[in-house]
């Protein structure tokens, strides 16, 4: 098989533990050479998700508290297991979509992502059971991936707004969920949140790495170009406070999203 049919597969994969356990097969098989470094077949438009997901427009999501109820804890752990599932999706979609193009390096990066992804997502639906809740038992938005869809054509677009807005983003937000994680009591979820944010940052830089080396092969200057392309394909907006010191280490100056929050 190669390593795009792979992907494919997994990406049509709707049962959650099954995309886990799929996504971590296909990255240990690509490692182990099992799996050819060949683009064969094209990348579904939409991925697969759980049957029993209740998706909605992110503006008819209903209201998240920030109190520490059971209700608001188990809604905070929902979104965080939404946003790393289609995590996974995202991760597989770069590089069965771009990878012919892109190359080894970034096959191997992007692979690597799809698998902390998943084990994301399984360390916070275990997390999830502990609080008598499941994923699937709250409504999801469909936001993250349309930033997929939006940026399908061009590598360079989906790079700029994925891993360098999108997840960016996590390196500002997670922090301060961090916190009030640990004020709640919580030490196994402030556990899985340290992991996550040192993971991301690691995610981001890989984007980063690979965006600044996409322009520098086009002759374009990366940090133009990025804000052109975040102006065009990226909805919504850049709003502060940022995690400076955490983007910086993750190869995003401020010089690049200062300007444009």
């Amino acid at each position: 098989m190669t390593l795009s049919q792979a992907i494919r597969d997994a990406l049509l994969i709707g049962d959650k533990r099954a995309k886990v356990m799929k996504t971590r097969r296909l990255v240990r098989d690509y490692r182990l050479g099992r799996l050819t470094p060949v683009f064969d077949v094209t990348m579904p438009d939409h991925p697969a998700w759980p049957g029993n997901l209740d998706v909605r427009p992110p503006g008819q999501m209903p209201k998240r508290g920030r109190g520490g109820s059971e209700r608001n804890r188990i809604a905070l752990w929902h979104s965080l297991a939404h946003i790393e599932f289609v995590a996974i999706d995202l991760a597989l979609d770069i590089v069965g979509r771009f990878g012919g193009q892109m190359g080894p390096d970034f096959i191997a990066d992007f692979l690597a992502v799809a698998a902390d992804e998943a084990m994301h997502f399984a360390l916070i639906e275990r997390h999830l059971a502990t609080l008598g809740a499941t994923y699937g038992d709250l409504p999801v938005h469909g936001g993250l991936w349309q930033a997929a869809q939006e940026t399908a054509h061009d590598a360079g677009a989906r790079l700029a707004v994925v891993p360098m807005v999108l997840e960016a983003r996590g390196l500002d937000v997670t922090p301060a969920t961090l916190e009030r994680v640990r004020a709640q009591g919580d030490s196994r979820g402030a556990a899985i949140l340290e992991r996550i944010l040192d993971d991301e940052i690691r995610h981001v830089s890989a984007g980063s790495s690979h965006f600044d080396a996409l322009c520098r092969a086009n002759g374009k200057v990366p940090e133009k170009h990025w804000k052109m392309l975040v102006k065009r394909h990226f909805r919504g907006s850049l709003k502060p406070p940022f995690n400076d010191s955490a983007r910086l280490a993750a190869g995003l100056p401020r010089e690049f999203y200062a300007g444009v929050a």
